[in-house]
């Protein structure tokens, strides 16, 4: 805010009103801010849920069939678990009567638990090959596995073929498993399963690369030697068959805990435990084999060393094993000692050789990551409800809104209607005017064509550009008599209606706006219903004058959509919430029996209506009084106007709580209109965004001809609504061919300027009455164009 310079050049201080003006501006920018970084949080909630469940960033993708011709023979006629030590390969066969038990793809809420259940039960350890995702999802039934005695190793993070993957997306899948075993079980691992791989005779010339640099990096790849095929779902029996090694062969196997629905495996698990235990097969996870290995590695080599009587360095199994650098930082061994390294320094099982302590900022990255995601996995559920809750608000909305309008349209024009004998007694006329040196004359000039006997009285608000004087000039140009104009100090809009309602000269007194004209019938189509002893107050049927440019039409869309539909069905209900400032009429006693006009909200006329309809007054909407008013024009003067009717508004709704408990007629609108209200015009609109980001989340990661259709059947409802509203109002339908950009742009910065309004509410944030730019290019009704 810039201090303002006097004529002599001086500069002077800014006054009270002035200073306000500047402290709520300095207040926006931080609210504004903090409305777009809800909206990004609900974006980032919805992106990581959608990578968790592989819809963001997934690559079904699976390769089959490729040649393994640079794949060494050693290594395709080798055993399950392949190691790289020094760039060499080396793969370790399961000793004889031995099974390294094995699970793909959890952990899975259903089964994976039950499967402890069983292991726990038999005493059977096993390595669990997990999806980061999951892990990240369900990381309490991680922490119990890794308790209880089993391995774990890295399936990936999203189930991809790596085959298929850059070196950054590799890296990428590895890492934020490693940070979802660290934030599950305060663990890293050295083991690896590749998804979609079986023996390592599929090894082919693509995947070769991908082991070899996952070995470079420390990591030790797991194949199986026989799979259950338990995905196929054959049936217990065969399960348990096809999972039972030949002879006395030792094994890994291969089954699924996850994946899929699983209740056979959880009834063929027992059954091939005690089998292979019967046939004097003993269980061990892959760091088990390792060590049974390293154990028969060391007694061959004392042997040896006793035959030869010379010691001699143990090579081979050890070194090939999970001996080396440890991935995602640090060294250690894990030679299956019990007394192994991890990256922490802590001593390790025997069995979990391949476990690495979590710690520094590995640990601290996988706890936020697992924070994350339970956010992730409670809020999506949430705004899910919410989506259908505001769908069907929304749905319900248009539903009631047809059906009453039809109705009230039906009532209101039907040839033997009446409110009662015709009021032709004279009305005072209120503009209240603030700077509206563009707008004033065609103001008066619009009311000096009235059909109904009128006073005027302009109450200039400290008017800074003259518009006093010009309202004289035009009423003495235009030969009206009639016109008073009062000039008071600058105290806002509130202040000068009051003013006018105490000058008033007449019982009957019309609000209008200073940018605002009339046609000629308007004020006395607005006064008929007065004939009805119990109306207190009238709402007229504002239009937008300057409709023809692109933020004009919008709006124009939404007051006959929006504003006129609502007023229609809120009349039919007696609850109508809001007699629009730009046209609307009074029981002068009714005005000053609730005290006039309030400057406790930004929105009087809500105010006011509310409190009429709580002092037992009836509020009724009149479609034939028409009044043009100049909408903003730009996309900040929208967004200042609407800010304060919406802020305005809430304001308005939480001065009045109390109409909840009032009884009788004057607690109408609180049980009816103020739920109403509420519903529609704030809970559902600050919710709505979560169909647009919904739908869009949908077209570009789920479904997009899908999402697509179903975008454009709701545009479908809305446009026949709009159709409908228009035809009622008997508008031009060429303006709703604006309507699909309205729903892509406009609608967006509405909900922007609600949620920005709730901000400011729930902060304690207070506004000014805001003066917004005027043109003067409404004129009188004549030169409007339909």
């Amino acid at each position: 805010m810039t201090t303002p310079t006097s004529a002599r050049g001086r500069r002077r201080a800014p006054t009270r009103i002035e200073r306000a003006a500047g402290r709520a501006a300095a207040l926006q920018k931080p609210r504004v801010i903090l409305a777009l970084l809800l909206l990004l949080a609900l974006t980032c909630v919805m992106l990581l849920d959608g990578y968790l469940r592989a819809e963001v960033g997934g690559d079904q993708r699976v390769r089959t069939g490729a040649s393994s011709s640079k794949v060494p023979d050693k290594v395709l006629d080798g055993g399950p678990i392949l190691t790289f030590r020094g760039g060499q390969a080396t793969t370790v066969s399961v000793p004889s009567k031995t099974i390294a038990l094995t699970f793909d793809d959890g952990p899975n809420p259903t089964y994976t638990p039950q499967v402890l259940k069983i292991l726990k039960q038999y005493d059977v350890p096993a390595t669990f090959f997990l999806v980061g995702s999951m892990v990240s999802r369900y990381p309490g039934i991680v922490k119990t596995m890794v308790r209880q005695g089993n391995e774990v190793g890295i399936h990936t993070f999203t189930h991809v073929d790596l085959s298929y993957q850059s070196d950054a997306r590799i890296n990428r899948e590895m890492q934020q498993t490693q940070l979802a075993l660290a934030g599950a079980a305060g663990i890293t691992t050295t083991l690896f399963r590749a998804p979609y791989s079986s023996e390592t005779d599929a090894i082919d010339n693509y995947s070769w690369p991908v082991y070899k640099k996952l070995g470079d990096e420390g990591y030790s790849s797991v194949f199986v030697d026989t799979d259950s095929d338990d995905w196929k779902k054959p049936g217990v029996s065969k399960i348990v068959k096809w999972a039972t090694p030949s002879g006395t062969k030792g094994a890994a196997v291969l089954f699924h805990d996850a994946g899929g629905e699983r209740s056979q495996t959880i009834k063929a698990l027992p059954q091939y435990i005690e089998k292979m235990k019967a046939k004097g097969y003993t269980f061990t996870t892959v760091s088990g084999v390792i060590e049974k290995r390293n154990a028969a590695s060391r007694q061959a080599a004392a042997a040896s060393s006793a035959t030869n009587g010379q010691s001699q360095t143990t090579t081979g199994l050890t070194e090939a094993g999970v001996t080396g650098t440890v991935p995602n930082g640090g060294t250690g061994t894990g030679t299956g000692t019990g007394t192994g390294a991890g990256a922490g320094g802590a001593a390790v099982s025997r069995l979990q050789a391949a476990h690495r302590t979590a710690t520094g900022m590995t640990l601290y990255e996988g706890k936020a990551l697992i924070v994350a995601v339970a956010i992730a996995e409670w809020a999506l559920p949430v705004l899910s409800s919410l989506l259908f809750v505001v769908g069907v608000a929304v749905m319900g909305r248009f539903g009631m809104m047809l059906l009453i309008a039809r109705r009230h349209y039906r009532q209101r024009n039907k040839r033997r209607f009446s409110w009662g004998p015709t009021v032709t007694r004279p009305v005072s006329v209120i503009v209240p005017a603030y700077n509206e040196k563009e707008c004033i004359a065609n103001t008066l000039e619009s009311l000096a064509q009235s059909t109904h006997p009128i006073e005027v009285i302009v109450v200039d608000d400290g008017s800074t550009d003259g518009t006093s004087e010009i309202a004289r000039a035009a009423a003495d140009k235009l030969g009206m008599p009639n016109v008073r104009v009062i000039r008071q100090e600058n105290a806002g809009k509130p202040a000068a209606l009051n003013n006018g309602v105490r000058n008033a000269s007449y019982d009957i007194v019309v609000m209008m706006d200073g940018d605002t004209v009339f046609e000629p019938d308007t004020v006395r189509h607005l006064v008929q219903p007065f004939a009805d002893p119990e109306v207190g107050a009238v709402a007229g049927n504002a239009k937008v004058g300057n409709r023809n440019t692109v933020i004009g039409a919008w709006q124009h869309i939404e007051y006959v959509m929006g504003f006129n539909l609502d007023r229609r069905m809120y009349d039919l209900l007696r609850c109508m919430p809001t007699i629009p400032g730009a046209i609307g009429a009074f029981r002068r006693e009714a005005v000053l029996g609730v005290g006039g006009m309030s400057e406790d909200t930004l929105a009087e006329d809500t105010d006011i209506t509310i409190a009429m309809h709580r002092a037992g007054w009836r509020v009724v909407y009149q479609e034939h009084a028409k009044a043009w008013t100049e909408a903003p024009g730009s996309l900040k003067q929208l967004w200042s106007q609407r800010y304060r009717w919406s802020y305005g508004t809430m304001q308005a709704l939480w001065k009045h709580r109390k109409s909840l408990t009032d009884k009788g007629a004057s607690g109408r609108f609180g049980r009816v209109g103020m739920p109403l209200v509420v519903l529609f015009q704030i809970v559902t609109p600050v919710f709505a965004p979560l169909i647009d980001v919904f739908t869009v989340y949908s077209m570009i990661f789920v479904d997009f001809e899908a999402a697509l259709l179903a975008w454009l059947a709701v545009l479908g409802i809305q446009l026949a609504c709009a159709a409908y509203a228009f035809r009622l109002d008997k508008e031009r339908y060429r303006y709703l061919a604006m309507m699909p950009l309205q729903q892509l742009a406009y609608r967006q910065m509405m909900y922007l300027v609600l949620i920005h309004s709730c901000i400011t509410a729930l902060t304690g944030g207070r506004l000014r009455w805001q003066k917004l730019k005027r043109t003067g290019e409404v004129g009188t009704p004549a030169g409007v164009s339909g």
